[in-house]
């Protein structure tokens, strides 16, 4: 299992309507940087992602599951983007702020201190183990 990070304005599309969608999940379309492209490629059914509150709450406020491997966009009218499907798994019982990740010297090199603009990140292992005991898990 490969463990992921995908952010979202709340205002655009929240953690609460994600939850919403269920079981059936929703498709994390939109994506248009192909590193971000790359990642949703390599991304594989039951792999797990934070789901992070960008611009607005600055958070990772809950853990979802790919339920389907990358296909076309189907928002992009060029055809050279993908999307996955996603389900929302478990909230954190505390959201991990972006303060709380910056300030922890052991997430130092962690995609989202690095590559902060990055919408589709990797999370190595020990990362995931850290920021779950962080949000509560």
């Amino acid at each position: 299992m490969a463990y992921w990070l995908v952010k979202s304005e709340p205002s655009a599309w929240s953690w609460e309507q994600q939850v919403a969608k269920g079981a059936k999940g929703e498709p994390w379309t939109g994506v248009r940087n192909f590193t971000a492209r790359q990642n949703l490629v390599a991304m594989k059914k039951g792999d797990l992602a934070f789901f992070y509150h960008s611009n607005e709450g600055k958070e990772i406020v809950g853990i979802a599951e790919i339920i389907r491997e990358a296909y076309p966009d189907p928002t992009d009218k060029t055809a050279r983007f993908v999307c996955v499907d996603i389900k929302a798994n478990e909230p954190l019982k505390t959201p991990v702020t972006i303060a709380a990740v910056k300030a922890d010297k052991r997430l130092a090199d962690m995609a989202l201190v690095k590559y902060s603009r990055l919408s589709v990140q990797p999370v190595t292992p020990a990362e995931w183990k850290l920021v779950c005991k962080m949000g509560g898990l």
